[in-house]
């Protein structure tokens, strides 16, 4: 088939601002992301290890390339990269439509089952019947973040510099508890200055969108999506008042959206402390719940705000019932954590792919890819502290500062657990719901006869 060059700058210009031109049919990706928001467990490290499973492995809809080059550019916005990921992913391949349902698929599973947990967590029903199952999914979620970790710095560390980013941003997170946004920047120059790729062709200006029409189209997803944030907060403004609880919930997490940059794991210490110390809504004790709940349900980890929100509400909930007041406090939650990220990709996605082609932001990137194995790989060992021990300690001394296990909490069982789940996922290649499925019972099992 012989394509004109007017049409072939027609289907360029549809791939730049909007949908990929394999025309992936909607419902194809509504499959595709129920699926991923029905079984993403693991943390942000398993969630990206999954969608590069379906995305490029099993559905090919997008390359390697492609597939790092959105993982680097979420990497840069605040807020969860994973959902933000999701949305990218949907954005390319089918435009505004696709980015929210991608996005949507991703959180709105993991949300309906914290939103539950939640009311049978507040109206002290007993949860000890699925600690067991807790217990198996977190060990294999150890198996899920050491197999994402194994893919991902088979394909992004190529050269020794890059190597190298890797191993120092680990060890300025791990040991030094470095500013991510620092770190990431540093990364990002460090590619832009050493790791420069051999020039590219430069694709005709004409089959590219003007940057007029890039900038109207970057306005209206701002006033859209700022409209669609601000919405609800508004609303309780004139209903409610400044004062209400609502509001500080509405106020407190719309701040969280814009400064967390780095993921889930680099605020949930600012929102523990401002939750549980400045705003009285939960105790520690349900706070670390709260976090092992979100830990072991699909979703994005930062769903704990939605716990978060739900008590906060369910404890101050006048003039509402504390059960109506806790739904809409975990719903205000969950819109003003996510919102945001459809703004982010909506707004900023469109000029990423313009400069696809540009030397130095590829370079930069290359060195923000890098750094992000570093990353995954100290959140992977965060998470094993957590799940191997019963305790960990913080060791500040000078610039240092490491969180360490307890030694004497050492949970074997979890190990062997993690073990088994690590050799079915990656030497025997079995599928993550079936190796799920398989520790849950163990679990269930060891807690049965404990």
């Amino acid at each position: 088939m012989v394509v004109s060059p007017c049409e072939d700058r027609r289907l360029q210009y549809r791939y730049e601002m909007s949908a990929s031109p394999s025309q992936v049919p909607l419902h194809d990706l509504v499959r595709a992301f129920g699926r991923v928001g029905l079984i993403s467990f693991g943390g942000p490290a398993g969630h990206i290890a999954l969608m590069h499973q379906v995305v490029v492995q099993e559905r090919k809809w997008l390359d390697e390339d492609q597939y790092l080059r959105a993982l680097n550019f979420c990497t840069l916005l605040p807020g969860p990269e994973a959902q933000q990921l999701a949305t990218y992913v949907g954005w390319r391949l089918h435009g505004v439509a696709g980015g929210l349902v991608a996005g949507g698929l991703f959180v709105l599973p993991g949300a309906a089952v914290i939103l539950a947990l939640s009311i049978l967590y507040a109206y002290a029903a007993d949860l000890t019947w699925v600690q067991g199952a807790f217990f198996g999914v977190k060990a294999a979620v150890l198996a899920i973040i050491l197999q994402a970790l194994v893919r991902l710095a088979r394909r992004a560390l190529d050269t020794g510099l890059k190597r190298g980013l890797a191993l120092a941003t680990f060890g300025l997170l791990f040991l030094f508890n470095a500013p991510f946004p620092a770190v990431i920047l540093g990364a990002a120059l460090i590619g832009a200055l050493f790791a420069a790729p051999a020039a590219e062709p430069t694709p005709d200006p004409e089959s590219r969108p003007r940057k007029r029409d890039m900038l109207w189209r970057t306005g209206r997803a701002v006033a859209v999506w700022g409209a669609v944030w601000a919405a609800p907060a508004l609303a309780i403004l004139l209903m409610l008042g400044p004062d209400h609880v609502l509001m500080d919930i509405a106020a407190f997490f719309s701040k969280l959206a814009v400064v967390t940059f780095g993921g889930a794991y680099a605020v949930l210490a600012y929102m523990a402390q401002e939750a549980v110390q400045t705003h009285g809504w939960l105790d520690a004790g349900q706070m670390a719940d709260g976090l092992g709940l979100a830990e072991t349900t699909p979703g994005p980890l930062i769903l704990v705000t939605q716990f978060v929100g739900f008590l906060a509400a369910f404890r101050f909930p006048e003039p509402f019932t504390p059960l109506m007041a806790g739904i809409i406090g975990a719903g205000l939650a969950t819109w003003m954590t996510f919102a945001p990220c459809f703004l982010w990709i909506f707004a900023l996605a469109p000029w990423i792919e313009r400069l696809e082609h540009a030397r130095r932001l590829q370079a930069a990137l290359s060195g923000v890819t890098a750094a992000v194995v570093g990353v995954i790989a100290n959140l992977g060992l965060w998470f094993a502290l957590h799940v191997l021990f019963d305790q960990t300690r913080r060791i500040q001394t000078g610039p240092l500062d490491v969180t360490l296990p307890v030694l004497s909490g050492f949970q074997p069982l979890a190990l062997v657990l993690a073990a088994v789940a690590a050799i079915a996922l990656i030497r025997f290649k079995l599928g993550i719901m079936t190796v799920l499925a398989g520790a849950v019972a163990a679990g269930v099992a060891l807690q049965a006869v404990a």
